[in-house]
C-alpha cells in the first residue's frame, strides 16, 4: 500500500491518522489532540470514519436490515471515504491545515480483508488516499477492547461483532473472534506501513503524552493561525 501513495503531495497541510481496534481509545485521543493543537494556535481540522452525508445514511440502512455482503460493504465505505476525502480532507490539506483523521483507508483494508475481499482490489479502491504524515496505531489486546466496549454505553453492533461472517451465534464471542482477526491484520499492516505504535493499554494521560511526542517533529515551523473544525 505504500508505493501507490508515496508520491509527493501537492499540498502544504499535514495528515495525522488514528487507527486501532474498537475500544482502543483512538477516538478519544484524536479529539484530545485536536483540542491540544487548537489551544496552541495550529490550524486543525478533524474528520472521522463513515461521516459522509452522501453515503452514511445508506450504510446505516444497509447495516440495520442486514443487507451488506462483504463486497457491498467495501464499496459503500469506499464511496463514503472518497466523498469525505474530496470534501472534508483534501481542501484543508490544500489550505495548509493539520488534518486529524479518526480512521483512514487502513480501517477499510483490514476489515475488508478479514471479510474475504481481495487485498489488491481493496488497495486499488483506496488508491486516491495519500500516505499520512503520521499514521498512529493504537495497540490494545482484544480482551481490553471487549472490556471497554462492554463498559461503554454503546452496544456492540451486528457488523462490529462480525456476525455476518458466522463466527459464532453469540455476539460477545463473535466480537472477540472478529476483533482478533482485525488485530492480526493491523499488526501485519503496522510493519509494512511503518505505523507509529502506541501502547493503548496505558492510562489516558500517558497515551496522550505518547501521541504528542510522536507528532512533535511535524509541528516544527508549522504556521499558526485560525482554527477550522468539522462537527
Amino acid at each position: 500500500m505504500v508505493d501507490a501513495r508515496a508520491r509527493a503531495r501537492p499540498f502544504p497541510g499535514r495528515l495525522i491518522v488514528f487507527e486501532g481496534l474498537d475500544g482502543s481509545g483512538k477516538s478519544t485521543q484524536a479529539r484530545l489532540l485536536v483540542r491540544w493543537l487548537s489551544a496552541r494556535g495550529f490550524r486543525v481540522f478533524f474528520t472521522e470514519w463513515n461521516s459522509s452525508d452522501l453515503v452514511s445514511r445508506a450504510i446505516r440502512r444497509g447495516k440495520k436490515k442486514g443487507l451488506l455482503t462483504p463486497t457491498t460493504f467495501s464499496l459503500l465505505h469506499a464511496a463514503d471515504f472518497a466523498d469525505r476525502f474530496e470534501r472534508q480532507v483534501l481542501p484543508p490539506l490544500r489550505a495548509g491545515y493539520i488534518v486529524v483523521s479518526d480512521r483512514y483507508s487502513y480501517t477499510a483494508f483490514v476489515r475488508d480483508t478479514v471479510r474475504g475481499c481481495d487485498p489488491a482490489w481493496v488497495q486499488n479502491l483506496y488508491s486516491l488516499a495519500p500516505r499520512p504524515d503520521v499514521p498512529l496505531y493504537f495497540r490494545v489486546s482484544v480482551a481490553t477492547s471487549l472490556a471497554r466496549k462492554l463498559a461503554s454505553r454503546e452496544k456492540i453492533s451486528y457488523y462490529e461483532a462480525g456476525m455476518d461472517l458466522g463466527l459464532s451465534r453469540d455476539l460477545v464471542e463473535s466480537y472477540s473472534k472478529f476483533q482478533a482477526r482485525i488485530k492480526h491484520e493491523y499488526e501485519a499492516l503496522a510493519g509494512r506501513e511503518r505505523f507509529t505504535v502506541v501502547d493503548a493499554d496505558q492510562p489516558v494521560e500517558e497515551v496522550a503524552k505518547d501521541v504528542r511526542r510522536a507528532i512533535r517533529p511535524l509541528l516544527a515551523n508549522f504556521p499558526k493561525t485560525e482554527v477550522l473544525t468539522h462537527a
